[in-house]
C-alpha cells in the first residue's frame, strides 16, 4: 500500500530499513540510526524537486535499473555521502607521507616516480594538500622524480569541485601564509585557487570503493584512505582493506584514519609504530 508524502510526515521505520538496505547494496555504505533525519531531508528534498507525493513511488523509480534509475539513484547517493572536509584534516598523515618518501629518496629505493592514490577524496583538498608537500619534499631534496596523485570517490559533484580547485576560507583553515603563497592564486574576494601546475599533479575519478575487484589494478607507492572506512560494516571494512594490499607496491605505504578499524591484519603488512597515525608498510 502507498502512502502519501506531506510536510510532517516521517519516514516509517520500515520504509528506512529499504532504503537502507538499498545504499548498502549499492554503495557498501552503512547508515546509522541516527542518520535517519538526514535520509529522509534529502528524500523529501528531492520528491519537492520532482513533485512525487509518494515514498514508494519513488523508492520504485530509484530502485529501477534503467538509465532514468540510475541517474536518480546517483543524484540521491551524492546528496548522502558527500562530508566536509579541509585541506590538512590531519596534517600528522601527510607529514608521514612526506617522511616516507623522504626515507626512500635517502635510500635510494625510489625509481622513476611517486604514486599516490586517494581514496574517497570529496572535494580535493586531501589530494591536493598531498601534493602539495610531496613537492615540498622533492624540492628541498633537490630529486626530479615524477609524482602524481589519482584520486577517487563515489560522487560526481564533489570531484567537479575538486577539478576546479577553488577553496573558501573555512577550507583553508589550516593551510598556512607560505603554502598560501606558493600553491595558490587569487579567485576572487573570499576565495584561492590552486595553481595549474599543481593541479597537474592530481588526476580525479569517479569510483566506488565497494567495487575495487571491477577496477584497473595499478600499484602504488601510497595508498591514502582516511575518513572512508568509517562508512562500512566492519566485515567491509576488512576486505576493503584487503584489496587496497593488492594495489601496493612492495615497501609501499597504507594510512587509514585513526581507530578506523582496530582488529585488522594482514600477512603482508606491517603496523607503523607510531601514535598520530595509523599506517602499515607492505612487506618486501
Amino acid at each position: 500500500m502507498s502512502w502519501s508524502f506531506k510536510k510532517f510526515d516521517v519516514l516509517p521505520e520500515s520504509k528506512f530499513l529499504l532504503w537502507e538496505k538499498l545504499l548498502e547494496a549499492r554503495t557498501g555504505i552503512q547508515l546509522a540510526s541516527q542518520q535517519k533525519v538526514l535520509l529522509q531531508t534529502q528524500i523529501a528534498i528531492r520528491m519537492r524537486e520532482l513533485n512525487i507525493t509518494s515514498y514508494d513511488d519513488y523508492y520504485d523509480q530509484v530502485k529501477q535499473d534503467n538509465k532514468a534509475g540510475l541517474i536518480e539513484w546517483q543524484i540521491l547517493v551524492d546528496r548522502l555521502v558527500v562530508k566536509e572536509t579541509t585541506f590538512f584534516r590531519h596534517r600528522p598523515s601527510l607529514d608521514f607521507v612526506c617522511q616516507y618518501l623522504k626515507n626512500k629518496i635517502d635510500q635510494k629505493t625510489l625509481h622513476d616516480s611517486f604514486d599516490i592514490w586517494s581514496v574517497g577524496c570529496s572535494t580535493g583538498e586531501e589530494p591536493y594538500g598531498l601534493a602539495m608537500l610531496v613537492n615540498d619534499c622533492l624540492e628541498k631534496s633537490q630529486e626530479h622524480f615524477y609524482f602524481g596523485i589519482t584520486a577517487v570517490d563515489v560522487s560526481l559533484p564533489v570531484l567537479s569541485i575538486a577539478r576546479r580547485g577553488v577553496y573558501g576560507e573555512r577550507s583553508l583553515a589550516f593551510v598556512n601564509e607560505e603554502e598560501r603563497q606558493r600553491y595558490f592564486r587569487p579567485h576572487d574576494e573570499q576565495h584561492l585557487e590552486v595553481l595549474p601546475r599543481l593541479k597537474k599533479r592530481v588526476c580525479f575519478s569517479q569510483a566506488n570503493i565497494n567495487k575495487l575487484n571491477v577496477m584497473p589494478v595499478q600499484l602504488m607507492d601510497v595508498v591514502f584512505c582516511q575518513n572512508v572506512l568509517i562508512y562500512f560494516r566492519r566485515w567491509r571494512r576488512r576486505e576493503i582493506l584487503n584489496q587496497l594490499v593488492n594495489r601496493l607496491k612492495p615497501g609501499g605505504l597504507l594510512i587509514i584514519g585513526l581507530g578506523e578499524t582496530t582488529d585488522w591484519q594482514h600477512e603482508e603488512m606491517q603496523r607503523v609504530d607510531n601514535d598520530e597515525v595509523q599506517a602499515y608498510i607492505k612487506r618486501i
